[in-house]
């Protein structure tokens, strides 16, 4: 199956560079044979599409679907079209009276050539300086007092030395994570240049556009330590992949079995 125009584009640049095939085939999420495809290539212009002798009864109505869904890619994804919500709004908003099928079947193409594109406009290398801090929120559970509660686990890793602290909070709000930030720095005896973060959790909001407004507490917190704040792009946890393990460590290794404490303090020491 034939690969979006951009991510052609990224193999021949790289290719180009004199990356080798395996690491663009890595970058690029795509197979070795993929990238030797296209690398080789000498003629990319597109070919002429078949004709198709029966068309689709979603055609017509393709450009909205295609509407709706480039709508989605701001939005939270438990707040997306489904296949089935695309087909409802089909069947109540216009004339379509295709199959379920039918419309499935257009969807998962539409995902599968545009998987990956919000973010073509570049790579944020993943060489990090010393200092550095990737910041992410990850859940458990843990039996606190006697009672099994939800526990926001504040986890901060320094991807140049690898160091990792957890901090265990009530919530994720913007005084929890003030706070628990206010504990690593004191734990680590100083305060990292940059911190890196991913959906805003608690730092702010992110507006349609991707920019990121951040709250009064949190700005007037970043003002103190004179920090620089960093929020990489939605979806793409690559971007800040040391911290990302380390929340799936926590999670698969000290929260297995439900750890006991008589206070988030307590807890937080024992992670």
């Amino acid at each position: 199956m034939a690969i979006p125009m951009p991510i052609v584009q990224d193999i021949r640049r790289l290719d180009r560079q004199g990356m080798s095939r395996a690491q663009i085939a890595r970058r690029l999420h795509v197979d070795r044979g993929t990238v030797a495809k296209y690398a080789d290539m000498e003629d990319c212009s597109p070919k002429p599409k078949a004709d198709r002798r029966y068309g689709s009864k979603i055609d017509p109505y393709a450009h909205l679907v295609d509407e709706w869904l480039e709508a989605d890619r701001m939005l939270p994804r438990k707040q997306r079209h489904t296949i089935r919500r695309v087909h409802d709004r089909l069947l109540a908003e216009t004339d379509y009276d295709g199959e379920y099928s039918t419309t499935m079947r257009y969807v998962h193409r539409w995902r599968e050539a545009n998987r990956g594109m919000p973010d073509r406009e570049g790579y944020v290398r993943l060489e990090w300086a010393a200092g550095s801090m990737q910041v992410d929120f990850g859940m458990a559970r843990a039996r606190i007092a006697g009672e099994m509660a939800d526990v926001h686990c504040l986890v901060a890793s320094l991807p140049y030395s690898n160091m990792r602290l957890c901090v265990a909070l009530p919530g994720e709000n913007a005084e929890c994570l003030c706070h628990g930030l206010m504990l690593v720095f004191e734990h680590i005896g100083g305060v990292p240049p940059v911190i890196v973060m991913d959906n805003a959790t608690g730092a702010g909001r992110r507006n349609a556009k991707g920019e990121v407004a951040l709250t009064g507490v949190f700005s007037a917190f970043v003002a103190h330590y004179r920090l620089e704040v960093r929020f990489c792009n939605p979806y793409s946890g690559n971007e800040k992949g040391s911290v990302e393990n380390a929340v799936g460590f926590l999670r698969r290794n000290l929260m297995v079995p439900p750890m006991r404490a008589e206070s988030y303090g307590q807890l937080s020491r024992l992670l």
